[in-house]
């Protein structure tokens, strides 16, 4: 019921966008985003599916390259800037988490803000943080403008994470640790779930941990190639 709510307000907010008896241009691909890259390859929770069939990706986006904003790649957004992650991609980590509309998740590495779009339709309140203050500053004010007004934004450095909003629900990660980060493992609740691509070298571990009164248990998903995740001490 919440994520048919907030699709409908966000579908409103982009046909305001559009002109007057203008249809999204960007629907169909979207669709077919949903169906062939989605679908087709083993998303199942039917609240991400349509969580992603209504936030405009597109808008996340410079408008130079937003002819490829649902394209079944990661996309280059500029020169020194990290890409977006694939669609698909975005969908596996948010799947992993298992929300249900009731959790507080914090994300580390805001970027456009796409992924914290997504994940407002599937938790109760999303905190989100980004190192570089331009991006970070950017993706806040286009959040608020499109209406997601569940997803907080901080500039600061994710390996510390947002120690006055923890205890955390799930944690997930859009840039590659050596590691997972031991401040944000103290963050994560009993029985809370964080999604990180772990390693060192140009391919990482997809890596779901679940933090349980004994300690982590690790469950390995798929070899991935992202970002190593940044500090301010760098």
């Amino acid at each position: 019921m919440v994520a048919v709510a907030v699709g409908c307000l966000v579908a409103a907010v982009v046909s305001a966008a559009a002109p007057a008896g203008a249809q999204d241009p960007f629907e169909e691909p979207r669709r077919l985003m949903v169906d062939q890259q989605l679908r087709r390859r083993g998303i199942k929770q039917t609240e991400l599916l349509q969580a992603m069939q209504v936030v405009p990706r597109h808008l996340f986006v410079p408008e130079r390259v937003r002819p490829e904003a649902y394209v079944d790649e990661p996309l280059p957004l500029g020169p020194g800037e990290e890409a977006l992650l694939q669609p698909y991609m975005t969908a596996l980590m948010i799947e992993l988490l298992q929300l249900d509309g009731t959790q507080k998740v914090l994300e580390v590495g805001t970027g456009t803000g796409y992924d914290a779009a997504v994940l407002s339709k599937l938790a109760r309140e999303v905190y989100t943080i980004e190192i570089n203050p331009e991006r970070g500053a950017k993706a806040r004010e286009r959040l608020a403008s499109l209406g997601f007004d569940n997803v907080h934004v901080r500039i600061g450095d994710g390996n510390e994470g947002w120690r006055d909003h923890a205890p955390f629900d799930a944690i997930i990660l859009t840039a590659a640790p050596e590691e997972p980060p031991p401040k944000l493992v103290d963050q994560l609740k009993v029985d809370g779930r964080m999604v990180v691509a772990v390693g060192a070298g140009p391919f990482q571990q997809l890596t779901l941990l679940v933090k349980t009164p004994a300690g982590l248990k690790r469950h390995r998903i798929d070899p991935v190639r992202m970002s190593p995740m940044s500090t301010e001490r760098e």
